[in-house]
């Protein structure tokens, strides 16, 4: 099991001490911190620079993915939805354990390595290639996995090919990162994606409006995907004097196997509530939870906003030891994610019924599942953050809990659909209730997964702070008036003032000046 001293080798292609952090590059041109790991004040800034490039595109996909929803909702209806929702699901679960870890692992591998870097990645390209062509023929072949509730028509069968764009496009994301490379990332995932399968949807409707959203969705993967190489090749070029290393590479899929799987059960336990419920209810009823989720996804999202610069500057303070930076670093961007999301979750959670109601009267009904999910979201951020580190200095005993967890929600959620069934409650009651077993699942794995890595970084980590419970008083306050007022103007004026309320009291009480680094333009 790794343990923070395995870490103690300064990377080979490293820099000298005597950089200065604006001419800082590794030998083929990578981004890197100092020597030392170690100036905490500029890893803060280069963390608040990184996620602020992404916040940005949290709010371009935020507008992006409504318009999605809402021709979803109201063109093709809950049923078409709700087939679409678990035949994506499946092939990105196949998608994400393609990308073997690479998705975080790759920063790690990278800072460690004399090799050319763009040899490294072509590595990790082929690796995701070879699985990703397992996954694919394995789903080819039973495709009875991604529609176990309808009948296999048309290409249905061949939708797995898309595994190969999704896996393709993460690893060279994950490259971009690490040098820094954010607005490749929010390029691609937060305006080309989402506007893609937004405008493709629409295009669809007019040919079938029961294989329109699959088509949709393969079309934006492949646009994704064609966005994330574009750049890649421009910052790495192509692979001159590469010749693939079986045996490396081998070794290098055998070694993130812990990372991959850390990976999938984090991703699992956004998805394990549809899948169990798929089980138990109707395609409509999934089709209802899934536009839940999909709005609760939104704050998730500010998560994924620090993922890409987050990995290489732990990695690169664990190759020079300085675990203190690291848990700094972690409570200050776990307060961050904890503090937006709580924020949005009170914004698109209070006025509830008005946001489902825009996809459509009949997703209405969607209302509990979507305030146990947002809540959830809330909930898992110290979960999420503390795993960024754990992943590279304890990543079996992380892996455990992760599957600890995911067999606790497992267990929750069909304990909580037995209980409905015998009170003779209504399916949409069974939506609520998974939603609520992933809230309890990911308060579990929050908590082990912060007191964990405080005693393995000999440090508090701890992204809590007392004014979050003021702000959210506050903001319930104001939404509680806000729920008087018509649903339009529940909508167009009681969302800000939540959002305001809120951020007044975080912005005036809760923030300190490493915060502000976070909106801080210049540096």
């Amino acid at each position: 099991m790794s343990n923070p001293e395995s870490f103690g080798q300064k990377p080979s292609d490293g820099p000298s001490k005597a950089a200065t952090s604006k001419d800082i590059s590794s030998a083929d041109g990578s981004p890197a911190a100092k020597a030392g790991g170690g100036d905490n004040g500029e890893d803060i800034a280069a963390l608040a620079k990184g996620g602020r490039t992404n916040i940005f595109g949290f709010l371009l996909r935020l507008a992006a993915r409504l318009p999605f929803l809402f021709i979803a909702g109201r063109i093709y209806g809950a049923a078409a939805l709700g087939r679409f929702a678990y035949a994506i699901l499946i092939v990105e679960f196949a998608a994400q354990l393609a990308t073997l870890g690479l998705k975080r692992g790759l920063a790690e591998q990278l800072s460690q390595t004399k090799r050319p870097h763009v040899h490294v990645v072509w590595d990790g390209l082929i690796v995701s290639l070879f699985a990703s062509m397992l996954a694919a023929v394995l789903l080819i072949l039973v495709p009875q996995i991604m529609f176990p509730n309808s009948e296999i028509n048309g290409l249905d069968r061949f939708l797995p090919l898309v595994i190969f764009a999704i896996a393709g496009a993460d690893i060279a994301l994950a490259a971009l990162a690490y040098r820094y490379d954010i607005a490749s990332t929010v390029r691609a995932r937060s305006v080309v994606e989402p506007w893609t399968i937004s405008i493709a949807a629409f295009l669809f409707s007019y040919y079938s409006l029961r294989d329109g959203l699959i088509l949709a969705y393969v079309v934006s993967m492949i646009a994704a995907l064609i966005a994330s190489l574009w750049p890649f090749f421009k910052s790495y070029g192509f692979p001159s004097g590469w010749r693939p290393r079986p045996l490396a590479i081998a070794k290098l899929a055998r070694r993130n196997m812990p990372l991959a799987a850390a990976d999938a059960a984090e991703w699992g336990s956004r998805r394990l509530d549809l899948a169990i419920l798929g089980l138990f209810a109707s395609p409509a009823i999934v089709g209802i939870y899934y536009i839940a989720q999909q709005v609760a996804s939104l704050p998730q999202k500010l998560k994924t906003s620090f993922d890409p610069i987050l990995g290489p500057v732990i990695t690169r303070n664990l190759e020079a030891g300085n675990l203190k930076a690291i848990a700094s670093q972690v409570s200050q961007v776990g307060f961050w994610i904890i503090a937006a999301q709580a924020g949005i979750a009170l914004a698109l959670a209070i006025p509830g019924e008005a946001v489902m109601g825009l996809v459509g009267p009949g997703f209405v009904g969607g209302t509990g599942a979507l305030a146990f999910l947002l809540a959830a979201e809330a909930i898992a951020a110290t979960a999420v953050v503390s795993e960024s580190a754990l992943v590279y200095i304890a990543r079996h005993r992380n892996l455990l809990i992760s599957l600890s967890m995911l067999l606790l929600q497992a267990a929750l959620s069909v304990a909580f659909i037995q209980v409905c069934e015998r009170m003779g409650w209504s399916q949409l009651h069974k939506a609520a209730a998974v939603a609520a077993a992933l809230m309890i699942a990911l308060a579990y794995a929050s908590i082990i997964k912060a007191v964990l890595l405080s005693k393995l970084l000999k440090a508090p980590v701890n992204g809590w702070r007392w004014s979050l419970i003021v702000a959210v008083m506050v903001a319930s306050a104001v939404g509680y008036l806000a729920t008087r007022l018509p649903e339009w103007a529940e909508l167009i004026i009681g969302i800000p003032m939540i959002l305001g309320s809120y951020a007044w009291v975080i912005w005036r009480w809760g923030f300190g000046p490493e915060d502000r680094k976070l909106f801080k333009m210049k540096g």
